[in-house]
Order: C-alpha cells, then sequence, then structure tokens
C-alpha cells in the first residue's frame, strides 16, 4: 500500500470522477473509497479517466453497515460500480451491523460477517487481494484476533494531533496490523490548519500546514495517511511529504491535551461500546 492516498469521503458528487484523474495523473497510487461515500462509481470514471493502468493502483473500498449480513453480493455490487476486476483491499466500515433505517441490527454479529469476508478472501483472491478493517477499537480487535484466523492487514481510523488513538495504533503495530489515517488534516472546520503549533512548525520548515500534518504520520512505518480535497492545487500540496524531527512530533502530539477534536463520531458510535467517547 503507497503512504500517500487519496481520500473521498464527503467529497461532493460530481467532484470525485475529476479528483481521483487528476491525483492518479499526477502520481497518487492509492485510492480510498466506500459504498456508504456513494462515490465509487465516479471514483471508477476518474481511474479509467486517468490512463493509468489498474495494477499501478492500490484501490480499497468498504462494506457498508446495512451490507453486513451479505457481504458477497456486496462485494459482487462494489467490483461493479468501481468497474474493476479486483479490490487491492476490501475492510469491514464499522463493527456495527446496521438496518437500511439507521438502526442497530441487532440480528447480525460482526465477527460472523468478518469469518464471511475470510471465506471471500480465500475463495476468490482474484476479487480480493487481502481484507481489513475499519474504525475499530482495541477491544473489538481483540475480539476479532481471538476468534479468526486472518489477521486484518489494515485498520483504517481518525488519525491527526487532536485525536492520535495512541492506544489502537500502538496496539496495532504489536500485532502487525498497518494503520491507514483518514482526515489527518483534522476534516471540515477542524481547527487543527490553524493551530499554533502546526503553524509555528509549517514555518520552521517553510511549508503549509497541511504539509506538517501529513508528514507527521507519513513518516511512521507501517501507516498511510488519506488527506481528501478536490481541488487541483490541495492535492498536489497534500502529496509533499518532509521529514520532521522528533522534537517536533513530540510537540505536535501534545495537542490532543488542550485541544481534542474528533470528526467522526456518528450519533450511533456509542452503540456497542465502540470506543468512542463524549469528550473527544
Amino acid at each position: 500500500m503507497p503512504t500517500l492516498g487519496l481520500g473521498t469521503w464527503r467529497s461532493k458528487p460530481g467532484e470525485v470522477e475529476h479528483a481521483v484523474e487528476f491525483a492518479l495523473r499526477n502520481g497518487y497510487r492509492n485510492i480510498d473509497t466506500a459504498t456508504a461515500y456513494e462515490n465509487e462509481a465516479e471514483v471508477g470514471e476518474g481511474i479509467k479517466k486517468s490512463g493509468v493502468p489498474r495494477e499501478q493502483i492500490f484501490l480499497t473500498t468498504k462494506l457498508n453497515n446495512p451490507d453486513m449480513g451479505h457481504p458477497k453480493e456486496a462485494l459482487e455490487h462494489s467490483l461493479k460500480q468501481l468497474d474493476t476486476p479486483y479490490l487491492n483491499i476490501g475492510l469491514m466500515h464499522w463493527p456495527a451491523p446496521m438496518t437500511i433505517e439507521g438502526g442497530p441490527d441487532k440480528s447480525i454479529d460482526w465477527l460472523d460477517t468478518w469469518h464471511e469476508m475470510e471465506r471471500l478472501y480465500k475463495a476468490h483472491p482474484e476479487k480480493i487481494k487481502a481484507i481489513g478493517v475499519s474504525n475499530f477499537s482495541v477491544e473489538y480487535l481483540s475480539r476479532l484476533l481471538a476468534n479468526s484466523q486472518v489477521v486484518p492487514a489494515v485498520n483504517q481510523i481518525e488519525l491527526h494531533p487532536s485525536c492520535p488513538q495512541e492506544e489502537v495504533v500502538d496496539f496495532c503495530v504489536g500485532k502487525g496490523i498497518a494503520i491507514t489515517g483518514y482526515s489527518p488534516l483534522g476534516s471540515e472546520g477542524a481547527p487543527l490548519l490553524k493551530n499554533p503549533t502546526v503553524v509555528k512548525i509549517a514555518e520552521k520548515y517553510n511549508v503549509m500546514p497541511g504539509t506538517v500534518l501529513i508528514s507527521m504520520h507519513a513518516n511512521q512505518p507501517n501507516v498511510s495517511v488519506l488527506p481528501k480535497s478536490v481541488t487541483n492545487e490541495r492535492i498536489l500540496a497534500n502529496a509533499s511529504i518532509i521529514d520532521i524531527v522528533p522534537a517536533d512530533i513530540a510537540e505536535l502530539n501534545e495537542i490532543v491535551k488542550t485541544a481534542p477534536f474528533r470528526a467522526c463520531h456518528p450519533k450511533w458510535a456509542g452503540w456497542g461500546n465502540l470506543g468512542f467517547t463524549e469528550s473527544i
């Protein structure tokens, strides 16, 4: 998996196709989407229009919460929407089966869904090259590892100085699970780009604040980063990775003590003890 990828969460319809095409034409090789984003078809169009051979692209999508009772059908749907013969990795988006109406579906155990994903992965390696999870806490990862044959290749989590999730990161590192960080800039409306510590360190390296936030994670082993943008200038800027000295990383890691923030905290996230707290 390439260290830097293009995230497509919350990208508006009509903009994703161009963003994917432009990113791929300008060196990106890691594209992330999800059925829940409702943009898989646009992502597929962007990939085709870029002219970059499919085998050079690392493509990720995610199993939607209401589809957890039928992951095989969901996989086929995603492949059709993306117009691709295979996924480089398919993730369980949340350990939270839900109904179409948006409530918890307590008739389904997310672990059973994972076992179905394991079977798909073993039976159809030509369609899904690897499987992983997203938004998993240590509690959920521990249950999965104790009851599964396949270790998730990746855990995709929100990751930035205001939401470092150190316990999850450390656990995954110890178990050989790679981390993919989404919303590295703090997502829309987050104050991180104007945070005094981030601005000061950006000025020290003569770069934009976003470059600091992306680079702090991109420099870590077994971590990939998914900044999201639909503008050409920002997509190019987000690809600039710099080396940051440990002292500056340590200073960035102090931000959570005074400015905790979580961008992805849906109202249903407390159901089933998913590891969220109201303080972040």
